[in-house]
C-alpha cells in the first residue's frame, strides 16, 4: 500500500539502465490488473533502442520527457476481445498497476496517454511496427529518478458523499 501515496510521476532519470527482472516484475503487475469479464486485453512492448525511444518521445507534444528515459513500456490493447468497449478501461487498471510496482522496484514512471486521440495511436502504432490487430494505449516512460519526489495529497474531504 505504500506505494500508492509514494508514487509521483517522474520525468527525470538517471543515466542507468533498468534490470530484466525488474521490468519482468512491473510486467507481472500490470498483467496481474482487474479486466472485464477476464478479458485481459493488454499487450505490452518495452522499448530501450534509443532511436525508437527518441521517435516515441516526439509523437505527441507531451511525450519529450520520454526522450532521456532508459526504457519506455507501450501499452497496447487487442482489437478483438469480449467486451472491447471496456478495453481502455482495463488498460487504466493495467497501467497503473505497473506505475504502483515501479515505485515499490526503486523506479520512477510516467503515463503519457495516447487513446483515444487516433493519430497519436496511429503514429505510436508506426514507430514501434504494431500490428493491426492491437491499438496503441499509452506510453510508460520508466528509469531510476534522477531526484526524489514527494506526492502531493489529493485527498479532499468535501469530495466525499456519504449516503446512510
Amino acid at each position: 500500500m505504500n506505494s500508492i501515496f509514494h508514487r509521483t510521476s517522474v520525468r527525470k532519470y538517471q543515466d542507468k539502465l533498468v534490470e530484466k527482472e525488474k521490468v519482468e516484475q512491473m510486467l507481472r503487475a500490470a498483467m496481474a490488473a482487474p479486466s472485464a469479464m477476464n478479458q485481459q486485453p493488454w499487450e505490452y512492448y518495452v522499448v530501450t533502442r534509443r532511436e525508437m525511444i527518441e521517435r516515441l518521445s516526439e509523437s505527441t507534444p507531451y511525450t519529450g520527457c520520454a526522450k532521456e528515459a532508459p526504457l519506455v513500456f507501450v501499452a497496447c490493447y487487442r482489437r478483438e476481445c469480449l467486451r472491447p468497449m471496456y478495453a481502455q478501461i482495463d488498460m487504466s487498471a493495467s497501467v497503473e498497476n505497473l506505475l504502483l510496482e515501479a515505485d515499490e522496484q526503486g523506479l520512477g514512471a510516467v503515463w503519457m496517454g495516447i487513446a483515444p486521440i487516433k493519430d497519436r495511436m496511429e503514429l505510436v502504432k508506426k514507430i514501434v511496427g504494431i500490428p493491426d490487430e492491437l491499438e496503441a494505449f499509452a506510453l510508460i516512460a520508466c528509469g531510476y529518478p534522477l531526484k526524489e519526489q514527494t506526492q502531493q495529497d489529493r485527498y479532499e474531504e468535501d469530495r466525499i458523499h456519504y449516503i446512510e
